[in-house]
């Protein structure tokens, strides 16, 4: 009786142990309305988010300017002196405009010392109408609320503490630019700690952007001894894969400061749309943020900033309530140790007879065919999934709003999978044959990771904590319950927050990649789930798990008021045919964008000519015939046309006549442009006179107080004159003559495009 009992205390162990890894991950205490004025207050941060998020404020918005004037004020409550910086920058988003940063400085007692910067930006998602809540409202709240607890206690502290909060971060991290290339101030900083999110939830991850190695970033984060770390070496180097970029990425690259980015990334569906507002912002993730921040200031505050320069690099990873780390020179001994062990363990076990060889060949086949089986499930389940709800590919972040639940779908499907590979392992006497194989697999994997992907050499870890399960049966031919338990700790907190982290962070379509980790951690568990009897029911069970949560899923799927669908629509005018068209970056049409469309659109191949920026990639769908109705085209002006030897120099003007937001600037890709200006701004980093560029597009000017935009350049004397531009104005549901209905409550602009705006689109003519 005791032994079929077994299985259940390990599972419920088991569940036990991720249960407080996941739990132990951020703090749990956001009711601090009693908080005395020396703490951090997670309400009362919350009350600045939701003054700053009223209404949306991108950069050329009316609330823009409230937002600022709003921070001022907050900063001078506090009794700091403020500064404005202001000035064009043109990003190597190829991202033209005017930023507001908004500055303030704390004196420290020792004048020598490098400074320490706090930073966040305080401009919202243009587009989409985003409230900026969570990006990045709460990184400005954070700081506002730090600050004032670190005043209050008069901490004393060596170092001056800067606060950049910058502008036009979400048009391309101008304001950044225009601070780390511009401002004195710059040159005095030896740290910066940056606050962001990519969702409205979940724990912040620490992310550190540094100029060599990492070595002694990371020991100054150790020391700081914050509570509750979220990090990993490897989360960087995935970070710099996608395509993303904070402000820190403009300070390290530009300014070669270095720092700590804090960012959370659940409920990613709320990233940069109207959703992100002060309801969906997690309080418990706000007050993991202030748990960072606190412990930070305070330590490097007072900490010798001149020397985080590095050229080692170090491994690091997070477990509940530490912060681990040991340098890349142990990354080769370590693997040599697993190989050794293993080597070394087989090798006792055969000899003991313990081991069989022919028993360990087979080992290949139930791990093999759990991890290619669970794999393929996962991937073609989500391209069914996919045709069933084409509506899931309108969320251009990849996790859908019922994300979770197909998450928990697909790893209790992979354990299901797993169960019945491996269901004539017997579970009456210990056999660790089918163990040898993963094993051997993981030491392969680590040695790709030593090679390639240094930062995740923490993988090595729980192979090792495997490897002396597998000493401890081939010296013994016995298996301790308990002792399995323990072991199998260093698997489930480096390996379980990845298998969730991975198709939230990068979307659904990576949930094939979480069901071939939950492979890879099931069989470093076989000591623990081959013991279990009745390996068919525990099957079963799984997959009625699975299938509760796809079903659960199934009964989500719909859009509603607080999940809405996102959607998109502009009018575009173009002059030179004389024809009006509306048009869309939409898959599937909805009743909304069909009252404009129509039930039989055109393709709106025509339009991707000119390719505007989008993040994804995304392009215009359909197209239909529009009215033509009375907008002010803009003034183009060419203020110099002369030829130079063998360069001919242009200086245009571009002026609006309407209210607007933004010109899109395109050429002829064979237009070789030289020593560009726009608005007396160059290219930031551009080392030649050729101006780079992608296809036919030049640039993008996000229009403030509606200065006009000013282009300079040459190109050569018999080269074709080519260029053309796009007007935008957000201004669609508002224009009485288009008389485009408000959307329903269940429906929300489209992210991370050009959206509900009138467009003009003309040549550029001499």
């Amino acid at each position: 009786m005791k032994n079929n009992k077994q299985p259940i205390y390990s599972f419920l162990a088991l569940v036990t142990i991720i249960f407080g890894i996941f739990f132990c991950m951020m703090p749990q205490n956001d009711t601090d309305l009693k908080a005395p004025l020396s703490q951090f207050s997670t309400q009362r941060a919350l009350e600045k988010v939701k003054a700053i998020t009223k209404e949306p404020h991108y950069i050329g918005s009316k609330n823009h300017e409230v937002v600022a004037q709003y921070l001022q004020k907050e900063l001078q409550h506090l009794g700091l002196e403020t500064s404005l910086q202001e000035g064009f920058t043109l990003s190597d988003w190829g991202n033209l405009v005017k930023s507001k940063n908004i500055l303030a400085r704390i004196k420290g007692t020792n004048k020598n010392s490098k400074a320490l910067l706090l930073s966040a930006h305080y401009d919202s998602a243009p587009h989409s109408f985003s409230k900026g809540a969570s990006d990045d409202a709460s990184g400005l709240a954070t700081i506002l609320e730090s600050l004032r607890a670190f005043l209050y206690n008069k901490t004393k502290h060596q170092n001056d503490i800067i606060i950049l909060f910058s502008d036009a971060e979400e048009i391309g991290l101008n304001g950044a630019a225009l601070f780390v290339t511009q401002h004195q101030w710059a040159k005095e900083i030896g740290l910066a700690l940056n606050f962001e999110a990519r969702g409205s939830s979940g724990p912040s991850y620490m992310l550190m952007e540094t100029n060599q190695g990492n070595a002694n970033m990371v020991k100054a984060f150790s020391d700081a001894n914050v509570r509750h770390p979220v990090s990993n070496s490897l989360m960087y180097s995935i970070y710099k894969m996608l395509p993303n970029d904070t402000d820190l990425t403009v300070f390290r690259e530009e300014g070669k400061i270095q720092g700590y980015n804090f960012a959370f990334i659940d409920n990613h569906f709320n990233y940069h749309t109207q959703q992100d507002a002060y309801e969906n912002l997690n309080p418990k993730t706000l007050t993991h943020q202030g748990a960072y921040l606190m412990p930070l200031l305070n330590h490097f505050a007072n900490a010798d900033l001149s020397h985080l320069n590095a050229t080692a690099d170090e491994v690091y990873f997070n477990i509940p309530f530490a912060f681990i780390s040991y340098s890349f020179s142990y990354i080769v001994p370590m693997l040599f140790l697993a190989i050794a062990l293993l080597m070394a363990f087989v090798f006792i076990g055969l000899r003991k007879q313990n081991l069989q060889i022919k028993a360990i060949f087979k080992g290949f086949i139930p791990f093999l065919g759990a991890l290619i089986t669970a794999g393929l499930v996962a991937y073609f389940g989500w391209k069914t999934l996919l045709q069933i709800y084409p509506q899931y590919q309108d969320i251009l972040q990849g996790f859908t709003y019922n994300g979770h639940a197909y998450i928990y779908a697909f790893i209790s499907l992979t354990l299901a999978i797993c169960f019945l590979f491996y269901q004539k392992i017997d579970a009456s006497k210990p056999n660790y044959n089918p163990m040898i194989a993963p094993l051997l697999i993981w030491i392969f994997i680590n040695i790709a990771i030593a090679l390639l992907l240094k930062g995740a050499s923490f993988l090595i870890i729980p192979v090792l904590s495997s490897t002396l399960l597998l000493g401890y049966f081939a010296f013994t031919k016995k298996s301790n319950p308990v002792l399995n338990i323990i072991l199998a700790i260093p698997t489930l907190i480096l390996l379980a927050p990845l298998i969730q982290m991975f198709p939230i962070g990068l979307g659904l379509k990576i949930l094939f990649g979480s069901a071939i980790l939950t492979v890879l951690s099931f069989t470093l568990l076989l000591p623990i789930f081959g013991a279990f009897t009745h390996k068919k029911r525990w099957a079963l069970g799984f997959v009625l798990v699975g299938f509760a949560f796809l079903a659960k899923a199934h009964f989500t799927a719909n859009y509603a008021a607080t999940k809405a669908k996102p959607n998109s629509l502009l009018y575009v005018f173009n002059v030179d045919k004389n024809k009006a068209y509306y048009t869309t970056y939409d898959k599937n049409l909805d009743e909304w964008t069909k009252i404009s469309l129509g039930n039989s659109p055109q393709n709106a191949q025509e339009l991707n000519k000119n390719k505007l920026f989008s993040k994804y990639g995304s392009q215009f769908t359909f197209i239909n015939n529009a009215p033509i109705i009375n907008l002010e085209k803009p003034s183009i002006n060419f203020l110099l046309d002369t030829v130079i030897g063998l360069e001919r120099h242009l200086k245009i003007s571009i002026s609006p006549n309407r209210q607007v937001n933004r010109y899109d600037i395109f050429a002829n890709e064979r237009m070789q442009i030289k020593d560009l200006t726009a608005n007396g701004a160059k290219l930031i980093g551009q080392q030649s006179a050729a101006y780079p560029r992608k296809r036919q597009k030049i640039l993008s000017y996000y229009v403030v107080d509606q200065v006009p935009l000013v282009l300079e350049f040459s190109i050569a004397k018999n080269q074709v004159f080519e260029m053309s531009l796009m007007e935008s104005a957000f201004d669609l549901l508002q224009n009485k003559a288009l008389n485009v209905p408000a959307r329903k409550n269940w429906m929300m602009p489209t992210p991370f495009v050009l959206n509900d705006a009138t467009v003009i689109e003309q040549q550029i003519k001499p």
